[in-house]
């Protein structure tokens, strides 16, 4: 594959044979990027484990992703008033269940009160493909509106590893301040070594790499990271 001169360049720049602390790589990044759109900031972590299914959780990003998210949260009663008073940017109950029953998905984040579930349930083929059920194991069926509000608005993620075993998560935008961007790919990356299942054993992480969405991925000495 042909490569462009500014990739080459930005190639150029890394010793692959070094393993830099998080601070250095996102210096490297920040001091190569050459694209003129605001590029994500992702991380790639290769784990290790027999079944990359029960490889998935949640975390709270501090900085937050740099990507607005459209909440919906379907509720009745009082709830709803509280949804909108948190920040929901769509609230409703059966209305709004056949809505999306219909195929609407202008959002990113569905939460549910426990009395909706049975209705919810039925929404598998239009939440369930995009990955937006709500789930009580990762804090979208809740009574407590206002606090799962706060934290999907404020930087919360849900991941996964796909089927070679690396969970990609975007962590910022090459717009952020670097103290900002080294704290969410330390949290991330914390978080997931928090959630390992407990028969993960020995070396649970691979590898760790960043990039920004145009440049090349620069490897993390993740023992350097873990708490």
């Amino acid at each position: 594959m042909k490569r462009g001169k500014k990739i080459k360049e930005a190639r150029s720049k890394i010793d692959k044979s070094v393993l830099y602390s998080v601070e250095d790589a996102v210096k490297i990044m920040m001091d190569n990027k050459f694209s003129k759109f605001n590029e994500s900031v992702d991380i790639a972590i290769k784990v290790v484990h027999k079944s990359y299914q029960n490889i998935r959780g949640t975390a709270v990003l501090p900085a937050g992703t740099g990507k607005e998210k459209k909440v919906l949260v379907i509720c009745k009663g009082d709830k709803q008033k509280e949804a909108q008073e948190a920040g929901a940017d769509y609230v409703g109950a059966e209305d709004i269940i056949e809505k999306i029953k219909g195929g609407w998905v202008d959002y990113q984040a569905v939460v549910a009160t426990p009395d909706m579930m049975k209705e919810v349930g039925k929404l598998g083929q239009v939440l369930g493909k995009r990955g937006l059920m709500p789930k009580p194991k990762s804090g979208t069926v809740t009574e407590d509106i206002k606090g799962i509000i706060k934290e999907l608005k404020g930087g919360r993620v849900e991941y996964r590893a796909d089927k070679t075993g690396v969970i990609h998560m975007m962590v910022g935008k090459v717009s952020f301040e670097s103290p900002a961007l080294v704290d969410n790919i330390k949290t991330f990356f914390n978080q997931v070594m928090k959630d390992k299942p407990s028969d993960a054993k020995g070396n649970f992480i691979r590898s760790v790499h960043v990039s920004s969405t145009m440049g090349p991925g620069i490897k993390i000495n993740h023992k350097g990271i873990e708490k």
